[in-house]
């Protein structure tokens, strides 16, 4: 039988923390004596400490160390589960790295630009709304997964029908439908419609969601923010564009296009003249698909 001290200096664990894992169930004593409460070990104990140290130190929590101990035929599933959260975490991580650099480097610039007519491949992302999970929820991390989803699908059924994709997908405010529109004004927020530019594919439905539409010439001021798109990126955006002074023009702020490149999102605004500002009931005004279409009546 060994004490605390021997066991301690044996598995380089402190007696501090052996107590602790004993309140917690991690690492019981064989004995404990009653009248003094000295701790007694087994050397066979030695494996048990050498796992739960192990376990430890990929940064398993104690609750889930105790888990994967009292089921060990569970354990090595609970251990890829973990893994699996530390490689998102440090994905994230990663992310914000390279976006604080960027950001330390050089402010983000605002850009004017006349951008060309299109054919676009386009279809409506997943729903991704549902409850906050707490207040640090940030509701651009599910949306942007089904935009991207939605993009790389598009881009896969674009190539098997031979067509050539001709530049970066958006994502733009679904307000089409009445469904759409409802969406648009409610605390859900809207659905998006993701639009791939390609050549080679006529006007026209592609498949059961996608189609083939024309997106009409614009004038734009955008500025590109690097890393994943964040609330706090996407608000920081669009001060940035409403604030850019364009004379006689404006951002329209119910039509923004989230373009995805490689290593961030760029926020588009399409600039109005504002002689040419349409009144509120004017159904005819572009619905900010960024397609070209009108908003049904």
């Amino acid at each position: 039988m060994l004490s605390i001290k021997d066991f301690s200096e044996m598995c380089r664990l402190s007696p501090q923390t052996l107590r602790f894992y004993h309140a917690e169930g991690l690492l019981v004593p064989a004995e404990v004596d009653e009248q003094t409460g000295y701790r007694g070990y087994d050397f066979a104990q030695l494996e048990t400490a050498m796992t739960v140290m192990a376990l430890r130190g990929t940064g398993m929590s104690v609750k889930l160390v105790r888990r994967a101990l009292d089921e060990p035929d569970a354990a090595a599933g609970l251990l890829e589960e973990h893994v699996g959260e530390l490689l998102l975490k440090r994905a994230a991580e990663d992310d914000a790295v390279a976006t604080a650099r960027e950001l330390l480097v050089a402010r983000p610039e605002v850009r004017r630009s006349a951008v060309p007519g299109a054919t676009v491949l386009t279809a409506l992302a997943p729903d991704p709304s549902g409850p906050a999970a707490g207040p640090e929820d940030d509701v651009w991390g599910p949306t942007m997964a089904a935009v991207t989803a939605t993009a790389d699908e598009l881009t896969a059924l674009a190539r098997a029908r031979g067509a050539r994709v001709a530049g970066p997908a958006w994502a733009s405010m679904a307000r089409e439908t009445a469904r759409e529109r409802e969406r648009f004004r409610s605390e859900q927020g809207p659905l998006w419609r993701v639009a791939l530019p390609v050549d080679g594919l006529p006007a026209g439905p592609v498949d059961a969601s996608a189609e083939v539409r024309d997106f009409e010439p614009r004038e734009e001021v955008s500025v590109f923010l690097p890393g994943a798109l964040s609330m706090a990126k996407y608000g920081t955006a669009l001060s940035l564009l409403v604030s850019h002074p364009v004379d006689g023009m404006f951002g329209d702020l119910a039509s923004p296009r989230l373009i995805l490149r490689g290593t961030g999102v760029e926020t588009a605004l399409r600039l109005l003249d504002v002689s040419d500002f349409p009144d509120d009931d004017d159904d005819d005004a572009d619905d900010g698909n960024g397609d070209g279409e009108a908003v049904p009546a």
